[in-house]
């Protein structure tokens, strides 16, 4: 062997060794990434009230919160039992916290035999995976929520296999575009003023452009330009999922953007009566789809408001836990 072949040996055992040095620290975040989701930190908040902290590759490994209301007699250890599962979805501007914060959720008996699950979506994360110029990648909430998180829970958490959803203003939105885009992931599902249909006229995609372009975001980040990416649009609007809502009982509820019973005199709400007319838009497509378990409450009177949501909730457990089998 030559000196010079022995010189070229030896600088390509350098090599080999800084990149062996380089790729070293990255194993245990390549490891975290195969493995999905995983529980950093769990945290008991109140009464039967559990926050899980979740690292997600689909959020970029960013970790988010996740609030569990337990059923009586709830044991993550018992791994031989698992729970009917109501899914609780926060709407814009709110997080995981909202619904055990704004209503009475936490002392419904009739959900002492459920697992509740209040997932966080960001504060204007649209239940979607953001198109980002057609890259994809982080924000992926839909997949955190349906892949990652399911898997999560049923495997460590004592989530059951049987699962509703329900969610309001643009959880409403999510609830059903969940229950439309994944075929049998849930036995029913109910939208509390969603924003269901964004695409019914300039007027409801310039608002929800305005929703996406929060704190500072391009609002093309989400589904794209409306026109240009009207496929995308479309794929998350429950007014075009309508057919494949058909199956599984639906619960719409919505007011008209004035003053109700729960409301101070006067008051008045634009997007109220937006998502009041994309309702009865949702509602006419459903049943154009044949669909025969579509129950609707368009109250009439009403703002976009918390006294409203936690009323609709109730009215629309019995529909919810119903497809459970879950009596009250």
């Amino acid at each position: 062997m030559t000196a010079a072949t022995i010189r070229r040996a030896r600088c390509l055992l350098l090599v080999l060794a800084v990149l062996l040095l380089t790729l070293t620290p990255n194993a245990p975040s390549v490891a975290a990434e195969a493995r999905g989701a995983e529980v950093v930190a769990v945290t008991q908040v109140a009464d039967r009230q559990v926050d899980l902290s979740v690292r997600s590759p689909a959020l970029g490994g960013r970790t988010v919160n996740v609030r569990l209301l337990t059923p009586d007699g709830w044991d993550p250890d018992d791994r031989g039992r698992h729970w009917p599962t109501l899914w609780l979805l926060h709407g814009c501007c709110g997080d995981y916290t909202s619904w055990t914060s704004r209503t009475d959720v936490a002392r419904i008996d009739s959900l002492r035999d459920v697992l509740v699950v209040m997932p966080e979506a960001g504060w204007n994360g649209w239940y979607t995976d953001w198109w980002n110029n057609g890259n994809g990648g982080d924000p992926a909430w839909e997949t955190f929520h349906t892949k990652e998180l399911r898997r999560l829970l049923e495997r460590d958490w004592g989530a059951g296999p049987r699962r509703v959803v329900a969610g309001l203003s643009m959880g409403g939105q999510g609830a059903l575009m969940y229950a439309a885009r994944h075929p049998g992931m849930f036995k029913a599902a109910a939208a509390y003023s969603g924003s269901v249909h964004p695409l019914l006229n300039d007027e409801s995609v310039s608002r929800i452009m305005g929703f996406f372009a929060g704190q500072g975001d391009d609002p093309r980040r989400v589904w794209g330009d409306p026109v240009a990416q009207r496929d995308v649009w479309a794929a998350h609007d429950p007014y075009y999922l309508a057919k494949r809502l058909r199956p599984i009982p639906v619960y719409l509820s919505c007011g008209d953007g004035t003053a109700g019973p729960l409301d101070p005199p006067g008051a008045t709400n634009a997007l109220e009566a937006d998502f009041d007319r994309q309702n009865h838009a949702l509602a006419g497509a459903l049943e154009r789809a044949g669909a025969r378990h579509v129950t609707t409450n368009f109250y009439g009177p009403g703002t976009h408001s918390w006294p409203y949501w936690q009323r609709e909730l109730h009215a629309s457990l019995p529909m919810l836990l119903g497809a459970l089998r879950v009596t009250n």
